[in-house]
């Protein structure tokens, strides 16, 4: 698609980006990005490394040897080295060739490394000639024969050990068909094996942070939602659970097994992560479509690439794009946001390298895996030009919100205006289907911005907060103090720990936007009827507790008895309690949502026969008592609240019995 569009498209386009949210059209993300590359090349200049016409330099893996030369692997097995790679006229020699297919390349004393689709390899020049001589097998592993059983690496530990990650194959689902499948497993220079971690489905980028902590980045697929990174520590479960197949096999440091992972249970990896123990939830998680597809390699920013110094890029191969990508750690976890950074590569970015001038060097590949760059394959830099873009920098999560750091000081009188900013969280399902729509999507209110004394940050006081769920946030009416607007408005950050500390005072009751709403109905009766002399038989006394939960699970009635229900809001927000017919809780649940803009005006409380019973929605610290006769059929009811976000975890099941 091109850039002279018709901007009437571009507008329609963009529209129902927004209404859909994710999951779009593929192409009008590709013309989103074709948009906005002109802009980004302000700042970040993308440049060609040109190649021979005979070479098809399908890029698997990059590295710099000790003479500066930059070494490339290719899909179709070859092994190039380049001399003077950043300027117009370089030198292309093949230093090996015959390889399968090799998915990644290093360097250590004078040979190079790198993982074959069944092997790890040591080439090395042992007659200095510029060709290999020297094949060295370190470390064999079985094939199936399947052909997604691609292998990425290898990584050096600094003791000298290599890392190595195996893909899944592809049987229609994500399958396990030889030994250590779906694993990163550590490879000793005399080939003695440790396996690491498993629950990789297709872990073709992995690396280390600035604090030399080990990530993987994910692509959408089986039991992922969405791309996603995760700090992989020995003895790790990160979601994919046909690697578990091995997980009985002497050395594995995992002790889940394939029969533990139940899908059935409607959550978030995330809460599932808090039922059962081993699972590690993503550090970060890339939105689909809304960041990329297909996520790659991953690389520290080195100082002099402009003011992101200690920060991860990685590489998108369907969207030919680079993410930008700050973390924190929070009590012991790692979470943080991912931004846009730089679009308009020519082709599939499988993989990124420093060169000695602090030039990002850029290898791409498209055979087979089709991306938004033209090219079947390319060799590209991309350049910083000194100019410092006006850029959400970092943001930090509160007790009770977010810390926003630009890269310039802002116009003070928009930072300080709620109406700057639009914050929504989500999350997706954890299931054994192909990807996830987002789920439990809330609009979050915004109470308080407050800028800080030297202009570059604003704190911003979030209502309602979540842990496990992923927020969008918008600064789309910021400027810097000399007027320029954001380079990227949005970013998306992964709240898994929300921070310890003093919460800000907050005016609970306007807040919201609204004040308390009496919703009168007959299925919320507040008096209790005349007919009971004695009163009810039976009360039932709820409250909440902390993750969206009902302080009872479950509680048992009498067909036909006559109940007094309590529901105590001791939350920070607000909440509701619906009864509804058995199995009706998701289906109330999403017909809440659709309410829209009125459902805030019916206490996100729908017209169904399907709900018998409702309280009112509660502001925080408020309570509701309704009376009711239990059905005098005997089953199990499900009670739900059906704020927008909760209906997924806030629920609960009133067992009637004869």
């Amino acid at each position: 698609m091109k850039i002279n569009s018709s901007k009437y498209i571009r507008s329609f386009l963009n529209v129902i980006s927004l209404i859909c949210f994710v999951s779009i059209v593929f192409v009008n993300n590709t013309n989103a990005q074709l948009l906005e590359a002109p802009f980004e090349n302000k700042y970040y200049q993308i440049k060609n490394v040109p190649i021979p016409a005979d070479i098809i330099l399908e890029v698997g893996g990059m590295v710099f040897n000790d003479k500066g030369q930059l070494a490339v692997t290719t899909r179709r097995g070859e092994l190039w080295v380049i001399d003077n790679p950043e300027s117009q006229n370089p030198k292309y020699t093949r230093f090996a060739h015959g390889l399968h297919e090799p998915l990644g390349l290093n360097w250590k004393d004078g040979s190079y490394y790198l993982a074959q689709r069944g092997e790890l390899t040591k080439l090395t020049d042992t007659d200095n000639d510029g060709k290999a001589n020297k094949y060295e097998n370190i470390y064999s592993w079985p094939l199936d024969g399947n052909y997604h059983e691609y292998s990425y690496g290898p990584k050096f530990l600094p003791d000298g050990n290599m890392l190595v990650s195996l893909n899944l194959g592809w049987i229609g689902k994500g399958a396990s068909l030889s030994k250590w499948r779906g694993w990163i497993i550590q490879i000793s220079p005399e080939g003695e094996v440790t396996p690491i971690a498993t629950g990789m489905r297709s872990p073709a980028g992995f690396g280390f942070n600035a604090a030399g902590d080990l990530f993987y980045t994910e692509n959408q697929g089986d039991w992922v939602g969405s791309g996603r990174m995760t700090h992989v520590e020995k003895g790790d479960f990160v979601g994919n659970p046909a690697g578990l197949k091995w997980s009985s096999e002497p050395g594995s440091p995992v002790t889940l097994k394939e029969s533990d992972i139940d899908d059935t249970k409607n959550l978030s990896l995330y809460e599932y992560s808090k039922q059962l123990k081993g699972i590690k939830p993503p550090s970060v998680w890339f939105p689909h479509t809304l960041m990329g597809i297909s996520t790659s390699d991953l690389i520290v920013i080195p100082e002099g690439f402009g003011p992101f110094e200690g920060q991860l890029l990685v590489g998108d191969q369907g969207h030919s794009k680079i993410m930008r990508v700050f973390q924190e750690k929070v009590n012991g976890v790692y979470q943080g946001i991912c931004f846009p950074f730089r679009e308009g590569f020519e082709s599939g970015i499988l993989r990124l390298l420093w060169g000695k001038d602090k030039s990002l060097y850029v290898g791409m590949t498209s055979r087979g895996w089709s991306s938004t760059g033209k090219e079947n394959y390319g060799l590209q830099r991309l350049e910083w030009n000194g100019k410092i873009p006006f850029e959400m920098k970092t943001v930090v999560a509160q007790p009770d919100g977010f810390k926003i750091e630009f890269t310039e000081k802002v116009n003070k009188k928009l930072a300080e205006s709620v109406s700057s900013y639009s914050i929504t969280d989500f999350t997706y399902k954890y299931h054994h289907i192909y990807g996830s729509p987002t789920i439990d999507v809330e609009k979050k209110n915004i109470s308080k911005a407050e800028l800080s004394e030297d202009g570059k940050s604003v704190r911003l006081y979030v209502e309602g907060m979540r842990n496990g769920y992923i927020y969008e946030i918008k600064s789309e009416l910021i400027r810097s103090i000399s007027n320029q607007s954001l380079l990227h408005n949005k970013g998306f950050y992964t709240l898994n720990e929300i921070p310890s500390g003093k919460m800000a005072e907050m005016d609970h009751t306007n807040n919201s936007g609204t004040e308390n709403i009496d919703i009168i109905s007959i299925k919320r009766p507040t008096k209790m009827p005349d007919s009971w002399a004695n009163g009810p038989e039976k009360t039932i006394s709820m409250e909440t507790k902390p993750g969206l939960k009902f302080s009872l699970d479950e509680f048992s009635v009498k067909a036909g008895e006559k109940i007094k229900l309590v529901f105590n809001n001791n939350d920070d927000m607000l909440h509701n309690l619906l009864i509804v017919n058995p199995g009706k809780a998701t289906e109330i649940g999403n017909m809440a949502v659709n309410l829209g803009l009125e459902g805030q005006n019916k206490g996100f409380i729908p017209e169904s026969t399907e709900i018998l019973f409702h309280t009112n929605l509660m502001q925080p610290h408020s309570s509701d008592a309704i009376y009711f006769i239990a059905p005098e059929k005997p089953g199990e009811y499900e009670y739900v609240c059906t704020f927008p976000g909760h209906a997924m975890s806030m629920r609960g099941i009133m067992k009637v019995t004869k």
